[in-house]
């Protein structure tokens, strides 16, 4: 798309894109049991200061990867400045890959109404709910996927709105060439600081931008420091202060927003997850094999190499690895990103 140095639509400078190849993983976190490593979990991470300066590199985090879902808070942003007149929980289900609860599939309805429009309209594939106890208790009722339960129609219900408001036609909304899709594409840019290495097709029908981890953790970060009343803080403060309809009830996304303050944070498939603190230190996660089993605890770790206290983060430092009925391992990020504490994490904990 862009250049090298070209400008973005902001006019800030916007790199070349990042390099297509062979990502140089290395280990970020160890499945223990019983004090012998048992399994390995590949991956890269990147840590930003509030100065926006890499202050820990693990991995590869400049090679080209697709960000997934982590990539909607950006996507949202591109919607509000392209006159989206969404905010709070409304706004939160759009950058959401949401549980497909109840109100969610109200949210989304509403949205939808803004613009006269109804759940035909969408073009995202159709699902059951995402979150395993609701997707059940839809299967016990009878009712088929559809495309509003799909954790992605939220997003999907305010491109709609945003292509109805702006008089740009609606059966074509997805198409990579459509004046909505442009306008996300020159988002994603400037944000992240960097030209869109490649654009394929994401899960849910929409086209999916490629970029770099350190790009990502560099939009994160304008997220969550933008000056009040920007479309980029007003994502951040719906995220923050609707976290529940940014994910949903029982999620580990939300219940990082909630345990520590000020965080914006959000998760996507195939090991994906973002989290920037409100003065811009900012953590990019990418867990190569996409287990949500490392990325959680890995991403609690780099959070306390942020400074965040270690305390705050212990409910994420790892699902215990039960031997019949009795904890004997866990998932533990390797040593470069052990958890700061006073007493660094010993293998006899797992023997």
């Amino acid at each position: 798309m862009s250049e090298l140095n070209t400008p973005s639509a902001s006019g800030r400078s916007v790199a070349e894109a990042p390099c297509v190849r062979d990502p140089l993983h290395v280990p970020v976190a160890q499945l223990v049991r019983g004090g012998v490593i048992e399994g390995i979990h590949y991956g890269s991470v990147v840590v930003l200061g509030a100065d926006g300066r890499v202050e820990l590199q693990i991995g590869d985090i400049e090679v080209a990867f697709y960000p997934r879902s982590a990539l909607k808070p950006i996507q949202a942003v591109a919607l509000l400045r392209a006159g989206l007149p969404l905010d709070g929980e409304l706004l939160a289900l759009t950058a959401a890959s949401h549980s497909g609860e109840e109100r969610h599939l109200a949210g989304t309805r509403r949205i939808l109404e803004l613009a006269g429009l109804a759940e035909a309209d969408l073009r995202n594939i159709k699902d059951l709910p995402f979150d395993p106890v609701v997707r059940e208790n839809w299967i016990r009722a009878g009712r088929l996927p559809s495309r509003l339960a799909q954790n992605c129609s939220g997003k999907h219900a305010a491109m709609l709105c945003t292509a109805q408001l702006a008089g740009w036609s609606l059966d074509d909304y997805l198409d990579p060439a459509h004046p909505l899709q442009r306008a996300i594409a020159e988002t994603v840019e400037d944000l992240t600081g960097q030209a869109v290495a490649q654009v394929t097709v994401d899960g849910c029908g929409a086209p999916l931008f490629s970029v770099s981890l350190h790009g990502l953790a560099r939009a994160a970060a304008r997220i969550a420091t933008a000056p009040t009343g920007s479309p980029e803080a007003r994502v951040a403060e719906a995220m923050r202060e609707h976290a529940e309809m940014a994910s949903g009830s029982g999620r580990d996304v939300a219940a990082l927003m909630r345990a520590v303050p000020g965080l914006i944070s959000k998760d996507g498939f195939e090991g994906v997850q973002v989290a920037a603190l409100p003065d811009g230190r900012t953590v990019a996660v990418k867990i190569a094999d996409g287990a949500d089993r490392a990325r959680v605890p890995v991403t609690a770790a780099a959070l306390a190499h942020c400074g965040v206290d270690p305390a705050t983060l212990t409910e994420f430092a790892g699902a215990p690895l039960l031997g019949g009925e009795a904890v004997v391992g866990r998932i533990r990020p390797t040593r470069a990103l052990e958890l700061l504490t006073a007493a660094p994490v010993s293998d006899a904990m797992y023997a």
